[in-house]
């Protein structure tokens, strides 16, 4: 008889936990030596980091507004890799939400629509505006076979034109001179800090939205019928299960939270939609969903962990005299080695069989 002990995780578990943990050590020595080599002590750097990203109440408060649409924009990535696919338009979708919130926050100021009626049309407008985008790349997969990585890329560039186009041009408030952008949502639409924080409420959306998601993938039987179209479609179909419309469903839901992430912007940081909505979060959700293995509960740290080097980008520049871009450095490495290491699963030293136990054999009987 054979006995085979085994560790209290499980293989997948401690390969989730362990690998993307050393594809972040091999990248802060990467990146050590990248700065060292502009006179610059890592050391120093890293405890800026540090101290920048979680040092103070003030800092701290900096990482979780820098978190909150990073978590809704890594799960316009997440959910459609449930099914096998790679979305990456989540730039394109925030910048549709956001915009259409701040029409939406324009036409019902315009009809005398109280603060809570202008928020409710906000939140609708962003969330369908990010859905119908994001479904878009959806349908043209699993109607015309277009690839969903190209369309939803391509869909950025497209957004991004839009938004732009519109705020200089038809929705642009000719008092903004130096800078285009639409006419104020004003102070009395926008979205509130959280009770004790000076934090507003996107926070609380990205996290229920993470929560929410994974009850909705992980617990249902429409994440069931998603991971198994993900995992064999012919299977899938032959169970009779709807795949194409599983893939539209999905990618319009990944869409309606990215969707959410812009009109949180609006609503809350700018007030008004123009040029900044474009800071690059839809990108780094990508990598935030990578590093947390596509799982809406790895989200929610992961988020804050990017949040945070973000956060450190400005003490960078006054103490180390280095430039804001340093921080979209550390996060190019980062995503190099999260992607190299995606080869480690299942190949580690983690996955190699346990030690088998040889029992002692029992006696003969004569």
């Amino acid at each position: 008889m054979k006995v085979i002990s085994h560790g209290l995780l499980g293989r997948e578990t401690t390969e989730a936990i362990a690998i993307p943990l050393g594809a972040l050590a091999a990248s802060l020595l990467v990146f050590g030596a990248f700065v060292a080599a502009q006179g610059v002590n890592p050391l120093s750097v890293y405890h800026d980091m540090v101290r920048g990203a979680f040092g103070t109440w003030f800092s701290l408060q900096n990482t979780l507004l820098r978190a909150a649409p990073l978590m809704l924009t890594a799960l316009c990535t997440a959910l459609p890799a449930r099914l096998g696919l790679i979305v990456i338009g989540g730039e394109g979708a925030l910048a549709m939400g956001g915009l259409s919130a701040a029409s939406a926050a324009l036409a019902a100021r315009a009809w005398g629509a109280p603060p809570a009626a202008v928020l409710a049309a906000m939140l609708v407008s962003g969330l369908a505006a990010g859905a119908l985008w994001i479904g878009l790349a959806g349908a043209l997969r699993v109607y015309r076979g277009v690839s969903e990585t190209i369309s939803s890329l391509l869909l950025n560039y497209i957004g991004i034109a839009i938004l732009n186009h519109l705020v200089e041009g038809a929705l642009r408030d000719p008092a903004s001179l130096n800078k285009p952008s639409t006419a104020s949502i004003g102070a009395e639409n926008a979205l509130g800090s959280l009770p004790g924080l000076e934090v507003h409420w996107g926070l609380a959306y990205g996290v229920l939205a993470c929560a929410l998601c994974y009850v909705l993938m992980h617990r249902t039987t429409f994440g069931f019928g998603a991971a198994m179209s993900g995992g064999n479609v012919r299977a899938a179909l032959l169970a009779g299960l709807p795949v194409k419309r599983l893939v539209v469903l999905t990618c319009a839901l990944a869409g309606a939270c990215a969707g959410l992430a812009g009109m949180v912007e609006v609503a809350a940081v700018h007030g008004r939609a123009n040029a900044s909505l474009i800071s690059g979060y839809g990108y780094t959700g990508i990598l935030v969903a990578f590093i947390a293995r596509h799982n809406p509960l790895a989200i929610m740290p992961v988020a804050l962990l990017l949040g945070g080097i973000g956060a450190s980008g400005g003490l960078l520049q006054r103490t180390a005299r280095l430039p804001d871009a340093t921080v979209s450095v550390l996060q190019g490495i980062l995503f190099i080695a999260i992607l190299a290491s995606e080869t480690l699963y299942g190949r580690s030293l983690i996955a190699r069989e346990p030690k088998v136990r040889q029992a002692a054999p029992a006696p003969s009987v004569a």
